[in-house]
């Protein structure tokens, strides 16, 4: 996790407040990435999926959850859809709106937020349990335990 300031590049509509959280490879596909989490002048959040990997030329898109609790944990539930990353691209941007308890977090309270991020291969068969990235976030992040994707857990529709 890395904390930023503010930039000559970043419009008017940040406030030059980010988190930077690593994703990491999760499956047999060659996958990292970043997500960014930007707040704007209106206090809501930006959220930028970024992921390092093979592009694709069709309209291939990855499917993209925000989650409660640790990556590991087969009961989080699912806190927010963000929007689906670009095959082509590779990269994603959510406003993040209230979480599916009803929950509005602040930067602040991004930055203690109990949670995690899970790229899969697709939206629905099979394919769906195939996790491209993940990366726990907020209070999740501990740099002295290595990402173990063995310990990785399928998302639960539950919220």
């Amino acid at each position: 996790m890395s904390f930023g300031a503010c930039s000559e590049n970043d419009p008017e509509l940040y406030t030059g407040q980010k988190l930077e959280y690593q994703l990491n490879k999760a499956s047999d596909y060659e996958y990292t990435g970043t997500l960014t989490i930007r707040e704007l002048t209106d206090g809501n959040l930006e959220l930028i999926l970024q992921l390092v990997g093979a592009k694709s030329t069709g309209a291939t898109t990855f499917p993209a959850h925000l989650h409660f609790g640790d990556y590991t944990n087969p009961e989080a539930p699912m806190a927010f859809m963000l929007n689906p990353v670009s095959g082509a691209t590779l990269q994603s941007k959510t406003l993040l709106g209230s979480l599916m308890n009803g929950t509005k977090l602040s930067f602040e309270d991004m930055k203690t937020f109990d949670g995690h991020v899970k790229v899969h291969l697709a939206s629905e068969g099979p394919d769906y349990k195939v996790i491209l990235v993940a990366g726990n976030i907020g209070s999740n992040v501990n740099e002295n335990l290595k990402f173990d994707a063995t310990l990785m857990t399928s998302c639960s529709p539950n919220f």
